[in-house]
């Protein structure tokens, strides 16, 4: 699949994501908070400023960072989703927040102009993209003169098995190459060379990484099949082209996996994220 192909995919599989995350807003912001508190630490947004949030999905993490720009700042939300940014600005308007405006946006070309933020924020948003290297260069663009950029990715395949186990049967099944270096997923920035590489090259100073640990929590083993099909867009890519035999097997075969992290009060599968800054 070439790079056009990839995006068209991919647009269609997070258009297609969206009602998962418009259900799951709270839930993110619950299970993942800290993750989202260290790159809120590391921006340090301040009272006036304009961050911006890329592959923002709902906007868990821009909408902490309005309270931060009080008064007189504001912070953009976006994503290349038009149906994730129709959320976020539901999500925005039901919690109240007047400071935020919820933009179409695509991190590898960005609509907006030069030195126009001051800081900029993404989620799980990098290893995702074709061209990682476009989105940091333009990141970089947007930012004024001493701008910093805070990232999250998921980190080592050992501390995502969440992620981790759904991949190795899709790769065992013959469903995903055995291995592709540089091809975006879910686990694709979690070499802390490659992370560091990108903020380089685009002219960002040494970044610092440090790794952020969280769980995440499932009433049952059906439920975790739900978030990997209905809210993991990397996963749900693969899994979206297999007829329903093979789906079936797959899905037997990952929750069975899976099902050594359960407990008689559901189940809790660890994870982990590099959380990345600079200026």
């Amino acid at each position: 699949m070439d790079t056009t192909e990839f995006r068209q995919a991919s647009h269609a599989v997070w258009e297609a994501m969206a009602p998962g995350w418009d259900t799951r807003h709270a839930y993110f912001e619950e299970r993942a908070r800290p993750v989202a508190e260290r790159m809120l630490e590391r921006l340090e947004p301040q009272p006036g400023e304009t961050i911006l949030e890329l592959a923002a999905g709902t906007g868990v993490v821009g909408f902490a960072a309005t309270r931060l720009v009080e008064p007189g700042g504001t912070v953009i939300v976006s994503d290349f989703s038009e149906a994730m940014v129709e959320a976020a600005a539901r999500h925005a308007a039901d919690l109240g927040i007047g400071n935020v405006a919820c933009r179409v946006l695509d991190a590898e070309r960005i609509d907006l102009p030069d030195d126009a933020v001051d800081g900029v924020l993404c989620r799980w948003g990098f290893m995702l993209m074709p061209e990682p290297e476009a989105a940091f260069a333009e990141t970089r663009r947007v930012l004024r003169r001493g701008g910093r950029l805070s990232c999250a990715v998921f980190g080592a395949p050992e501390l995502n098995p969440w992620v981790a186990l759904p991949s190795r049967v899709l790769r065992e099944r013959g469903h995903t190459p055995a291995s592709d270096a540089g091809a975006p997923g879910i686990l694709a920035l979690a070499d802390r060379d490659r992370l560091s590489g990108l903020f380089v090259g685009a002219g960002f100073s040494e970044p610092r990484i440090e790794e952020v640990a969280f769980t995440w929590r499932f009433p049952d083993l059906d439920e975790y099949w739900e978030f990997l099909t209905g809210a993991a867009g990397a996963v749900a890519m693969v899994v979206d082209r297999l007829d329903s035999a093979e789906r079936a097997h797959v899905r037997k075969q990952i929750v069975h996996a899976a099902a050594r992290f359960a407990d008689d009060e559901g189940l809790e599968i660890p994870a982990a994220c590099l959380v990345a800054s600079a200026s």
